[in-house]
């Protein structure tokens, strides 16, 4: 079974449903409550937000949960897991709390602000014997497993080049984000993160060699000491097998649409692209090139959302211990950390 198969998996009837609080009930974690409750594989036994409006939103979706006032009641209940999808400043903390309690964890990106704090959870997790995994959640789109199927495939033969842009027109709608200290940085750890991780897991995670980067803020060169962060980037990734990678992400850059997301792979044999259709945030289409001609794998529709926290879930029914994937979160960090020049 594929981890798509693993994702969209239903619980058995004769197996008791996972028993999981829900730490963060905003767009993000209401959403992903509805997948996993979906699923079947779940029960949400408690829900905690400090806006009392969120949480009694999220308990309308989950007949019977409790709402708790904090992150200590929470970990009072009899419970399985733990999904957090809190401002990034908490992560660390929270994670901590949860895995100290024998809970696993299932965490919004990004894990930690830093190479840091990730590594600190990551070890934690080891020490505890828990299973910790991050919302990933571009790696679960159907034409992005086709294409990686291939390029592990050598379809497209050596894989010289990837070009990765993420351009959100809008940006974040919550204050935290432009504080550093809360947000570990701007548009590159909002959405360049999911990019790196997807080019970095596509490619088997080789050594990363060198990078160099530029970030920009309003369209002025930007240090992160000045308190600022940054709203347009570049950078480059120099890979161990001689591939080069370039990032370009923003937030509110005058594109002509509401996004645009791209993961671009070239070989000696033809190129592979996931593309957003439309200006959409959630519909892509992957294709296959030759010189000038095209193939499509996959088209819209494909509910992908969810399919992350649904795998953490499957893999916590079956065992709850450490899994080690989730040590490629810190590769991703410490690459995240050269770009922001720390």
């Amino acid at each position: 079974m594929n981890r798509l198969e693993v994702a969209e998996a239903t619980l058995e009837p004769s197996v008791r449903p996972l028993r999981l609080g829900f730490l963060g009930v905003g767009w993000i974690g209401q959403h992903r409550l509805k997948k996993l409750l979906h699923s079947g594989l779940i029960e949400a036994v408690a829900i905690a937000d400090p806006v009392r409006a969120a949480a009694e939103q999220a308990r309308g979706l989950a007949a019977g949960a409790r709402l708790c006032e904090n992150l200590h009641a929470l970990l009072s209940q009899d419970l399985d897991g733990m999904v957090i999808a809190t401002p990034s400043a908490l992560h660390a903390e929270q994670t901590l709390a949860a895995l100290a309690s024998g809970l696993a964890v299932f965490c919004q990106k990004p894990l930690g602000r830093t190479t840091k704090e990730t590594r600190q959870m990551v070890a934690a997790a080891r020490q505890a014997d828990r299973l910790l995994a991050v919302d990933f959640s571009y790696r679960f789109l159907q034409g992005m497993h086709t294409i990686r199927n291939l390029i592990q495939a050598r379809d497209i033969g050596d894989v010289y080049a990837v070009d990765l842009i993420f351009h959100n027109a809008y940006g974040p709608d919550k204050a935290w984000f432009y504080d550093p200290l809360q947000s570990g940085g701007g548009c590159v750890i909002d959405l360049g993160i999911h990019l790196v991780d997807l080019a970095l897991w596509t490619l088997g995670f080789p050594q990363v060699r060198h990078i160099s980067s530029r970030l920009f803020a309003q369209g002025k060169s930007l240090e992160m000491a000045h308190g600022t962060v940054e709203d347009y980037a570049v950078a480059w990734l120099d890979l161990e097998t001689g591939t080069t990678v370039s990032l370009t992400c923003s937030w509110r850059l005058p594109v002509g649409s509401n996004a645009i997301i791209a993961a671009s792979f070239y070989g000696t044999q033809g190129g592979l692209a996931l593309r957003n259709v439309a200006g959409s945030f959630y519909d892509f289409r992957a294709e296959r090139f030759w010189g000038t001609a095209r193939q499509t794998l996959h088209d819209p529709p494909d509910d992908w959302g969810g399919r992350a926290a649904i795998a953490w879930a499957q893999r916590l029914r079956e065992n709850k211990q450490y899994d080690a994937e989730i040590e490629h979160a810190v590769t991703v960090a410490e690459v995240l950390d050269a770009i922001y020049g720390r």
